[in-house]
């Protein structure tokens, strides 16, 4: 039966918790997830950089498409060099057809020991899914084919589901989502095949909604995430946080912004007391951390 949120986890002030603690005194996780998607060219563009002349939609969007194609042909591709300079492995949530469409991506991002997270099959509103448990099957199982591993995680695109989306994840075998927006540590929410934990994803220092939404400059972006981590990382010394960097290859990606986007790990990485981690490695911690303090799982 479909739940509302509110019945999927009670209300849970963050200063009524047990603090977590982090390994070796650490104060701040920082979650770097680098979104990949697939845009048909049968359909409508997910986002549009460039408005139709007549302000109705046109089909084919060859040039909104296209914008989106130089984020897989070029600006991964910078991505892919800064992390492996800094020698961190984000999570990558793709969609699953992103192993068809774009192989070499996706091996590029396999043999780096990125983590694959669920992302749907292609992009597109969940909503839209006429059998969402097939479109989830579907996606795991392209991705468990590609890699040899079944993703715990999942993001729905554009943070979408219904009401039901949680249970289906569940039975699909999924661990943790990141389409619950609300709190710094990682919750349990309920489903009727057992709880999901939802870990800190962020619309707030994710590059969609800063630059393509509110339309703000990418030094505005470096100085939104800068200040976040500063504010966690004081906050950091009495309970941990987690701190979300959200990007896509054809908006950080581009020339003009991806010295912005070096910007954010440049300082952040000056501090002592920062895990670069990646989803199942956050899961796995907060799982161990819940079985040791015996927090409720409605927390």
């Amino acid at each position: 039966m479909a739940m509302i949120p509110r019945e999927r986890t009670p209300y849970s002030a963050i200063v009524d918790r047990p603090p977590l603690k982090l390994p070796g005194g650490a104060r701040v996780v920082v979650w770097t997830i680098v979104n990949l998607e697939v845009w048909d060219i049968a359909r409508a563009m997910a986002r549009q950089v460039l408005p139709p002349p007549t302000g109705v939609p046109l089909l084919p969007d060859v040039p909104n498409w296209s914008w989106h194609e130089y984020g897989m042909r070029v600006g991964f591709w910078r991505f892919e060099a800064l992390f492996r300079r800094l020698k961190i492995r984000p999570t990558l949530a793709l969609n699953a057809r992103v192993c068809v469409d774009y192989p070499r991506v996706a091996q590029t991002c396999l043999d780096a020991g990125w983590e694959f997270m669920g992302h749907s099959y292609e992009q597109g509103p969940i909503h839209r899914e006429e059998d969402q448990p097939a479109m989830i099957k579907r996606s795991l199982d392209t991705i468990e084919k590609f890699t040899g591993k079944r993703p715990v995680g999942w993001l729905g695109p554009g943070l979408t589901q219904t009401l039901d989306t949680p249970e289906n994840l569940a039975a699909a075998g999924i661990k943790y989502i990141g389409d619950w927006v609300y709190d710094d540590e990682p919750t349990q929410i309920r489903t009727a095949h057992g709880p999901l934990v939802t870990l800190p994803y962020s619309v707030e220092t994710n590059d969609i909604p800063v630059m393509m939404v509110q339309h703000h400059e990418a030094a505005y972006w470096t100085k939104k995430c800068l200040d976040t981590f500063e504010r966690y990382y004081e906050e950091g010394r009495q309970r941990p946080k987690i701190m979300a960097i959200a990007i896509h290859p054809y908006i950080s990606g581009q020339p003009f912004r991806i010295k912005y986007l070096e910007e954010v790990y440049k300082k952040i990485n000056r501090k002592k007391g920062v895990l670069h981690w990646n989803g199942e490695q956050i899961l796995d911690w907060y799982l161990k951390s819940e079985s040791r303090t015996g927090t409720p799982d409605s927390h």
